[in-house]
Order: C-alpha cells, then structure tokens, then sequence
C-alpha cells in the first residue's frame, strides 16, 4: 500500500485523532463536526447532495449512500476541489424532488442569498427529504471576500422553518470553554503560519498543539454554555 502523507493531514485537519491534536490548529471545531456528523450521517441513504463539497472531507461517511459533491464552477475550484457537478451558482443542476438528501458543511455563510439557497435545496429534496446544515456562530472571517454573515440558533431555525423546513435535531458544537481556546489558535494561525507547508507543521506541533490539549481538559471540566459557541448542526425535514 502506497504511503500517502496528503491523504494522511487531510485525514488530520478534518477527522482529527491523535495526530490532529498536534499538528491542526482548528482541532477543537472541527473534532466537535466530526463527531456530530459522524452519529448523524447513517441516517443520510439514497441519493444525498453534497452542496459546496470543497475536497468532500466527510465522504466517507456517507459510503452507505449515492453521494454527489457539486461546487460553483470557478478556476480555483476546478484546479483544486473534487466536485463531482460543477454549476453557476445560481440553480442547482438537479431535478425536483430527486434527492433524499443533502448536506452542507460549513457553507452558508459565503451565501449572500440565503433565501435562494435554501429554496433550492427545498426544491430538489424529495417530500420528506433530511438536510444536514452546519454553519459557524463564533469563527473569524475567512475565506475573504466571500464570507457574509454568522447565524445564531434562532436566526438559524427561522430561516428553515420560513422555506419550508422541519428542525428536527439542532447541536451547538463548541458550547464549553473550548471556544476560547480555538479563537486563540485561530489567531495564532493568522498571526505566525507562512506558505511553507512544513514549517506549519511544525508551528503548529510547538504552538497550537499545546493549546488544543489544554482547551480539551478545560472544556471537559468547566461547565457548558449554551450561549457561546462555534458551530450550528442542523437536520432538518422538507415538509410536504
């Protein structure tokens, strides 16, 4: 078996074990993504969307199922992304009613319509249909120009339940003091990593890692907090 160091990190920066823990800077959120999407995507079958797919980090947990990955049609997606449809960004290139499922990671908030977005994903879910949402509330921007907003729980609910939607699960990932700690690797990260892949590594094995240990202690110690924290998951129903 061809030793693959690539797949290895990407492995690390998106399904964050060990070895997560001391080389990726965003450990603590995307441990807490993981997990939640891990429990939830079994009940993800038939035919599910992946919208804004990125490298399709969590494809893996949807082998159960007929997953497409579909991204904007942009250079940079075509040169660095795995999307398996690409589209205007505008209408997904999906029939109505053709999906049980979709999913989006970390997507709607480089959305400047989100009314459109969801109605689109609305159309193209069949009656019944599950959509997985994820959605940063505490995150420094990122991804500029393109990074439009932050949604609390309840602005989050009623946008879905005002295009048609049903929440039936919603989790605040990060609601504990390991919020703080990640905001401090997210500045750390800003501040004093480079381009050279390597010595990233290294900064972060010196730096972050360090962080991302003691946050997780606290963060199992302190009490949670319901009010402050990194991420919104969201599985909600298209109604009839």
């Amino acid at each position: 078996m061809r030793f693959d160091l690539r797949r290895i990190i990407t492995q690390a920066f998106f399904r964050p074990g060990l070895l997560g823990l001391l080389i990726n800077p965003f450990y603590l959120a995307r441990r807490g993504l993981f997990r939640h999407v891990r429990a939830i995507a079994p009940g993800f079958t038939g035919t599910v969307v992946d919208i804004g797919c990125g490298s399709k980090p969590y494809r893996p947990l949807f082998a159960h199922a007929r997953y497409y990955g579909l991204e904007v049609d942009t250079p940079e997606i075509r040169d660095h992304h795995r999307a398996d449809v690409l589209h205007d960004g505008q209408r997904l290139p999906l029939d109505d009613d053709s999906c049980d499922g979709a999913v989006s990671f970390e997507v709607l908030e480089h959305v400047f319509d989100p009314q459109s977005f969801l109605a689109e994903m609305r159309r193209v879910l069949k009656p019944g249909g599950q959509l997985l949402l994820t959605t940063p509330f505490v995150w420094d921007e990122h991804e500029q120009p393109i990074d439009f907003a932050r949604y609390s729980s309840f602005g989050l609910r009623h946008l879905l339940e005002r295009h048609g939607f049903q929440v039936v699960e919603h989790h605040r990932i990060g609601n504990d003091l390991s919020v703080v700690f990640q905001m401090f690797n997210c500045y750390l990260y800003k501040k004093l990593f480079g381009r050279s892949p390597v010595l990233n590594l290294v900064r972060a094995a010196i730096l972050t890692a360090p962080v991302n240990l003691v946050g997780l202690v606290v963060a199992a110690l302190a009490p949670r907090n319901d009010d402050l924290y990194l991420d919104n998951l969201v599985v909600a129903r298209k109604l009839a």
